[in-house]
């Protein structure tokens, strides 16, 4: 019995090892795909980057740009969970705080007497999934940026308004300021709810 197991794995072993090893060579056509992909992906993130840049000039008064000193931040702010365990989550949380605090501080220098009750409900307007934010990110075309996995649908607006907050999250990390990612906020959005500027 043990010399019938000993030849039926010598045999196997046999099998095996008798065709030359090429690294790769199954996944070439995964590979190709791969490469074709993140080129892509970076192409379109350089232009991003260029186009906030862009956008901030062309449609203020005050001349402000922003470039990524880290393009690796601006790559995982446009990465979705369902796409990479290095993700987007932590910047649009981030992102989020960034957006509430500009918004709060923006209304605030204007009418300091606000009441709570209408300083939230500013907050909710601009940070609203469904509405405010999801919009200004369509208008940015962060639809056709996103990484997601095929089975994600990345112009729903959670996806949608996950990546454009995860935006500010990433520019407050570039910077390490987040006064500097609330002003490229206002400077992206308008000033209003639901007027972010189309790249």
């Amino acid at each position: 019995m043990s010399l019938l197991h000993f030849t039926f794995f010598t045999a196997i072993f046999v099998f095996a090892f008798s065709f030359p090893f090429q690294p790769g060579a199954a996944n070439e056509p995964h590979d190709q795909r791969l490469k074709y992909l993140s080129s892509r992906f970076e192409a379109a993130l350089e232009t991003l980057q260029k186009q906030i840049g862009q956008s901030l000039i062309g449609f203020h008064s005050s001349i402000f740009s922003y470039n990524f000193k880290s393009i690796d931040v601006l790559r995982r702010a446009m990465t979705h969970p369902s796409f990479s365990e290095e993700n987007n989550r932590a910047l649009s949380i981030l992102g989020s705080y960034v957006i509430e605090t500009s918004v709060s501080l923006h209304v605030l220098r204007k009418d300091i007497d606000i009441s709570p009750k209408d300083l939230n409900r500013r907050i909710s307007d601009i940070s609203n999934v469904e509405t405010s934010c999801a919009d200004d990110g369509l208008r940015l075309g962060l639809h056709k940026v996103i990484r997601v996995s095929s089975r994600t649908n990345s112009s729903i607006p959670g996806v949608v308004c996950g990546a454009y907050r995860a935006i500010f999250g990433a520019i407050a990390i570039d910077t390490k300021k987040s006064d500097d990612a609330g002003d490229v906020f206002w400077k992206v959005h308008g000033g209003e709810v639901g007027k972010a500027f189309a790249f």
